[in-house]
């Protein structure tokens, strides 16, 4: 399944020939000088993945809402029918959400990605992808056996590179991918936070995710409405912290809806978010940011800083009064 390639030094180097997701560019194995080995020790320790959820209503309707969106694209001549190949990152809801795709009408798929989890098997098994590459194979422990015993079958149908090939801007933007990945939470202009929750806690890193937002043709972000039993929205005023910008963030998906900010003023990425992403509860005190804003700046592009305990407060506001309700 390797296809191991190494790219000439600088002044030598030359484009990665990579024109498709099933091209074989490399070799199955890392070239290394006998004289350099000094043992081969071989383990039956099995690898350590983590067991995904399984999916849950809220997923489902990303899921619905992003194959829609895409036969749209295909019928508006945007996208082509078969869809350029396609990039997920990794976690419990980016693989419901590309699970999703079993429901679709779409075959013949192929996937050009970092990390290869249960849906992308999934998709295989049912025809829907035709062949994936990737850099490593995040397998859950309920399939590992499953691949293991099945592995004539679908090394014909992966391969796995060095992640500066995998994740190389020159390839991804040739390939014109179609990169879904996750946010935790994403502001009124558009940027996206993955990776800090409150602005100081880092709950992991972007990974692949940044090559491949900056260099798609297409660049979708997933994310719940809310988090925490529904106390705390995902679509804010401000990010705590950017990892996207807006120029990099094409699509918003949460279980609410889909917002489409191409071509799009700043005002009308915050109008598309908060009517079709946020969750009904926070959409009034999201409205009064935004009219705040407006009367600042007389409705010019963007939104000036303003005080986060502003915003705090009318979170606080809609609860306690839920509470009373």
């Amino acid at each position: 399944m390797h296809d191991i390639y190494s790219p000439r030094r600088m002044t030598e180097t030359e484009a990665i020939p990579i024109v498709r997701a099933n091209n074989r560019v490399g070799m199955p194995y890392i070239r290394c000088r006998p004289d350099k080995i000094a043992a081969v020790v071989i383990t039956d320790i099995p690898d350590s993945t983590r067991p995904l959820a399984k999916t849950n209503a809220d997923s489902q309707k990303m899921a619905n809402f992003l194959i829609v969106f895409l036969e749209d694209e295909v019928e508006a001549g945007r996208l082509p029918r078969n869809l350029p190949p396609i990039q997920s990152g990794v976690g419990n809801m980016a693989n419901a959400v590309l699970g999703g795709f079993q429901k679709s009408n779409f075959r013949n798929l192929t996937v050009y990605s970092e990390e290869i989890q249960d849906a992308v098997l999934d998709l295989i098994e049912t025809e829907r992808v035709a062949f994936a590459s990737g850099t490593a194979l995040t397998v859950s422990p309920e399939r590992r056996d499953v691949f293991y015993k099945n592995l004539d079958r679908y090394k014909h149908k992966l391969f796995l590179r060095p992640v500066e090939i995998s994740s190389s801007a020159e390839v991804i933007r040739r390939l014109g991918l179609i990169a879904i990945n996750t946010a935790l939470e994403v502001d009124l202009e558009g940027n996206v936070n993955s990776s800090h929750v409150g602005g100081d806690r880092l709950v992991n890193g972007i990974g692949g995710s940044g090559d491949f937002a900056r260099n798609a043709a297409l660049t979708v972000f997933t994310t719940p409405s809310t988090a925490k039993g529904g106390t705390i929205s995902c679509i804010v005023p401000s990010v705590y912290h950017v990892d996207h910008t807006e120029h990099d963030v094409h699509v918003i998906v949460t279980e609410q809806g889909i917002a489409d900010l191409r071509c799009k003023t700043a005002y009308e990425r915050a109008e598309l978010l908060i009517e079709n992403c946020a969750h009904p509860r926070f959409r009034p005190a999201l409205r009064e940011f935004v009219a705040r804003q407006s009367a600042k700046s007389g409705h010019r592009h963007g939104f000036a800083p303003e005080d986060p305990a502003l915003w705090q407060k009318a979170v606080d506001d809609v609860l306690t009064a839920e509470k009373m309700e």
